[in-house]
């Protein structure tokens, strides 16, 4: 068995486990929302409704290939994905959003109001998880964990606040893409690979490399879901190769052919792209390099991400566990 089939049902129970807190005759239902959104209960549950986890595989990871014990560092694993679906439960209610994974979105089954709860409980959540790394490690470095996850969640919400503040703007250029961005994807695949490391007694110049091979990793992940988002294969990607240009979603492929001022340019701001007209669109930014200038990009992330994770020197199964996750994630191909 992998190292990462080993992990993973330890970061389920270890989930469970956390959610299990509002799991009182009371706030049952409450109970239930979370075990629903986690993809564990209710229509459809089970691994796709669940996700992939890689925030939590990452930390867990990231401090095995330091040296230490994995198990000790669950509690900090179950904390960044409870901020990673905090995060998602927002994101359904700001975007009004209706499906997640292709189930039914909390706020939409129980109401905005409840949904906002259910956003609010497994952020909570979080923040108490942390604590039980009281059993191994001492305060100071729990302290630490702490400040690295709140800073994140501070990024994560500057991030949202941009991706929302750009919808009704026409004076974006590429420049602008890359502080949103680092906050919504990158900051919290940086601050996992972060707290493995430190949870791994790495010293402060390899936690540096570690979490600057997460930012990166996660800029580059970013980029090729952009270029997905307009040119990928539905079939393979399971993302709509439509939504993003109809939804005027100011992706990096997107801005690359507004800063061209050209053809697509012209078009896009006379207002919103009907579904009929994406292939098309979808040519002419290609015609006028957006797509190549993006996969630059993601090559250039890609490899700034696989020079800051040669520095950080993983070592053994977990090393090479890193290696493969993050090849996977970063060759999904568009």
């Amino acid at each position: 068995m992998d190292m990462i089939s080993t992990l993973l049902p330890a970061i389920e129970a270890e989930l469970k486990k956390q959610v299990a807190r509002l799991d009182e005759p009371r706030t049952r239902p409450f109970h239930e929302m979370l075990t629903y959104h986690m993809g564990w209960t209710g229509e459809g549950a089970g691994p796709e409704a669940a996700g992939k986890r890689i925030r939590p595989l990452m930390v867990l990871l990231c401090t095995s290939s330091c040296g230490a014990e994995w198990r000790s560092a669950l509690p900090a694993a179950a904390a960044v994905e409870l901020v990673h679906n905090f995060s998602l439960v927002h994101d359904d209610i700001e975007d009004n959003g209706d499906k997640r994974r292709g189930r039914t979105t909390v706020w939409k089954k129980w109401g905005l109001a409840q949904g906002t709860n259910a956003g609010d409980g497994l952020f909570i959540l979080s923040n108490l998880a942390l604590t039980d790394l009281e059993a191994g490690y001492p305060a100071p470095i729990v302290l630490r964990t702490a400040k690295i996850l709140h800073q994140t969640c501070l990024d994560l919400t500057r991030g949202q606040f941009l991706d929302i503040s750009y919808e009704d703007r026409a004076d974006l250029t590429v420049d602008d893409y890359w502080p949103m961005v680092s906050g919504k994807t990158a900051a919290l695949i940086a601050a996992c690979c972060h707290l493995g490391a430190l949870l791994g007694g790495a010293d402060e110049s390899r936690q540096e490399a570690y979490r600057a091979f997460g930012h990166y990793l996660g800029l580059a992940f970013q980029v090729q879901d952009d270029i997905l988002g307009i040119w990928g294969d539905e079939a393979l990607t399971g993302k709509s190769a439509v939504s993003d240009l109809v939804d005027g979603k100011k992706s990096l492929p997107v801005l690359f052919g507004l800063e061209k001022n050209g053809a697509f340019a012209k078009r896009w701001r006379q207002g919103p792209i009907r579904a009929e007209e994406v292939r098309a669109l979808a040519t002419l930014l290609e015609a006028e390099s957006a797509r190549t200038s993006a996969q630059d990009a993601a090559r250039q992330m890609t490899d700034l991400a696989l020079e800051n994770l040669r520095v950080a020197h993983p070592q053994g199964e977990a090393g090479e566990s890193i290696k493969s996750l993050a090849d996977k994630l970063l060759q999904r191909g568009a």
